[in-house]
């Protein structure tokens, strides 16, 4: 028999990781998320040391499997070198042994050193919903220029709650940018300066995450106070957002524009 009732009374133990993997799966999305913590507040690597990676309290869902760092762990990276550079990976590595015993545990790829730009190690194939038995899930880079051990970039993707699909959210706010969401819209302001250039520009300091970038390429105008420069606001399909001189003599002026899209 090929169907089965998952969570029907069955008699005997018929409920697998596997099944519950792939309703998780279809719920939040096949990819591997980070979710917010009791605060709020979604965790990051730090550094502790300069060979130590400490990876925080956080909660995981890698490809349906729902993980979890219960308490705060070190991780080792190994020490650069004077003149070269390189990425690390930490990650999470999932096993599956011919029992179908399933563990997982906090690993390094260590990337290659190099005199000009460091790029991130070749992550092994492997996928946890195709049965694999060892798969690699990044979870940050850490950054390495000589001896120097930069800040971890976090990889995983941030999944926020569901609550957050209806409630008005300030997504980020500074002195010129601020991106909100409102149930399934996004708004972006600008207000400020960008320079004289012909093609002058700035861009916002943060990307908006795949869940809330316009599937094409949108742009607003912003007014000028003096009038004399049309300036357009654009948000990517790849998330990145700028305000920019459209191939004129700009002003000092101060702009202001206002974008607004739906999200599906």
């Amino acid at each position: 028999m090929t169907m089965n009732l998952i969570t029907g009374k069955a008699g005997a133990p018929h409920i697998t990781s596997s099944d519950q993997g792939a309703m998780q799966a279809g719920l939040v999305g096949n990819g591997n998320y980070l979710l917010q913590g009791g605060d709020g507040k979604f965790p990051a690597v730090t550094m502790q040391s300069a060979n130590k990676a400490l990876v925080p309290v956080l909660n995981l869902v890698i490809e349906g499997r729902y993980a979890r760092v219960t308490a705060a762990e070190t991780v080792t990276i190994e020490s650069g070198v004077t003149g070269r550079n390189r990425n690390d990976l930490i990650c999470v590595k999932y096993t599956r042994d011919s029992n179908n015993i399933e563990t997982i545990a906090l690993a390094v790829l260590k990337g290659t050193a190099t005199s000009g730009t460091a790029a991130d190690p070749t992550v092994p194939s492997g996928s946890i919903l195709n049965n694999s038995g060892t798969v690699w899930i990044p979870i940050a880079r850490i950054p390495i220029s000589g001896i120097t051990v930069g800040t971890p970039v976090m990889l995983v993707k941030q999944l926020p709650p569901m609550s957050q699909l209806w409630d008005s959210v300030t997504l980020y706010q500074d002195s010129n940018w601020i991106i909100m969401r409102n149930g399934r819209m996004i708004l972006i302001k600008f207000s400020g300066k960008i320079g004289s250039g012909s093609w002058d520009a700035v861009e916002c300091p943060v990307k908006l995450a795949s869940w809330y970038r316009p599937i094409v390429e949108l742009s607003t105008v912003c007014l000028v106070s003096n009038g004399q420069t049309a300036r357009s606001l654009t948000a990517r399909a790849d998330g990145t957002i700028r305000v920019a001189n459209m191939g004129n003599v700009g002003s000092n002026q101060d702009c202001v524009g206002t974008l607004c899209f739906p999200i599906p």
